[in-house]
């Protein structure tokens, strides 16, 4: 689950890192007002979406006046930004940060994710902020430290003095600079992140440690014991399907095919996938219903299948062993006496009761496909939108 600058900032600044002054506001008029509440006379209005990259397709604006921060308001609210990393579609901007303008003296970066390779924590910082991590790593990887934090013990205090010296950061500012490290690794651990990005981590011309921008992401899985982060979420910037499948307890990841999938398990939808693109195909989308494919998450996979226009033809594919054929057999027949399917429909069921399953549905007189393999499901899958 990602949240906004303004929440994440909220966040890092209960954990004890320095953030620059600033609120949230929904109308031009109330970002005035905000302007003359934070004072000072240079003011930063920020789009809030789900993006990085804001800076360079005109999300963020830099004012003189508080009219000025009013007018760029304004010119912000309700229009669809776009940047490298929303895709083409965009994210609609519903609400606006407004901070007051920071006299930066040196921008760093400050990243901490999962290192999966040595299940630990890994942070990663650089001299040269303001710029993303993958253009530093292309441009400039020389300038990126990287510590690795064992989960059982934590951050250690002479680790993030370590970062805070390779970072060239002075003498004077190490103690501070270090605590902002240690506490940001505390926002990691204790609220269940699997990202906090400070980009950039600033030292202001009056010494000051500063959160100039931030990103960060939580484990949905860990949601349940974190009411206070789950509340943070935007559903209207996440994909509609995404939404509906979370909210039914299905795992599914939007893609850019025409093919939509019905699989059950992890592992069986990433074979299917790879096995749509050897045949020349194009997965429209990762569905994954789960070992126990009721009916009724059969039925609930149609209807979120349904809602992509791109989806051209429907490839269902059950290996039953926890389930049954049957019981998938008939879901997909209540599915599709509830919804109209437009496009061709291909099934292919293996493992527990697969005769029982196939007979119910040829049974049924449904107008549909059958395949025997996954190398057959996914051929024909693609054969039929070749004939369309």
């Amino acid at each position: 689950m990602d949240i906004h600058e303004y929440q994440a900032k909220k966040i890092l600044s209960d954990f004890g890192v320095k953030i620059p002054r600033g609120g949230i506001v929904y109308s031009p008029e109330n970002a005035e007002n905000k302007a003359r509440e934070i004072g000072g006379s240079k003011w930063v209005v920020k789009a809030q979406i789900h993006s990085g990259a804001r800076g360079k397709a005109g999300g963020i604006i830099i004012c003189n006046t508080p009219l000025e921060v009013a007018q760029a308001t304004d010119k912000l609210l309700g229009k669809k930004l776009v940047t490298n990393q929303t895709g083409p579609e965009g994210k609609i901007i519903n609400r606006i940060y407004i901070e007051e303008a920071t006299d930066i003296d040196k921008e760093l970066y400050l990243g901490l994710v999962f290192d999966r390779n040595s299940e630990s924590i890994m942070v990663v910082a650089s001299t040269e902020g303001g710029m993303g991590v993958e253009e530093i790593s292309r441009k400039k990887p020389e300038t990126i430290i990287r510590s690795k934090i064992e989960v059982a013990v934590g951050m250690q205090a002479f680790q993030a003095r370590e970062l805070a010296f390779g970072l060239g950061i002075e003498t004077d500012l190490i103690r501070m600079a270090s605590e902002t490290i240690i506490n940001c690794y505390k926002v990691f651990s204790e609220l269940d992140a699997t990202m906090v990005e400070i980009n950039p981590l600033v030292i202001s011309k009056q010494k000051e440690i500063l959160a100039l921008d931030c990103k960060m992401s939580f484990d949905n899985n860990a949601m349940f014991r974190l009411s206070e982060i789950s509340e943070l979420r935007d559903k209207s910037q996440e994909d509609p399907k995404e939404i509906y499948a979370s909210d039914r307890g299905l795992n599914y990841v939007s893609l850019d095919g025409n093919i939509g999938n019905i699989i059950n398990g992890a592992g069986l939808a990433m074979a299917s996938m790879d096995m749509i693109k050897l045949a020349g195909g194009r997965p429209a989308n990762f569905l994954d219903v789960g070992g126990g494919a009721t009916p009724e998450k059969i039925v609930k996979a149609f209807k979120l299948i349904t809602m992509d226009e791109k989806v051209e033809v429907i490839l269902v594919n059950i290996f039953a062993g926890i389930n049954r054929c049957d019981w998938v057999a008939e879901g997909i027949i209540q599915a599709l006496k509830k919804i109209k399917i437009k496009v061709p429909l291909v099934i292919r069921l293996a493992g527990t009761n697969v005769e029982k399953g196939n007979k119910i549905l040829k049974e049924s007189k449904l107008n549909y496909i059958e395949a025997y393999t996954l190398e057959d499901a996914a051929n024909k899958a693609v054969n039929a939108i070749k004939k369309k």
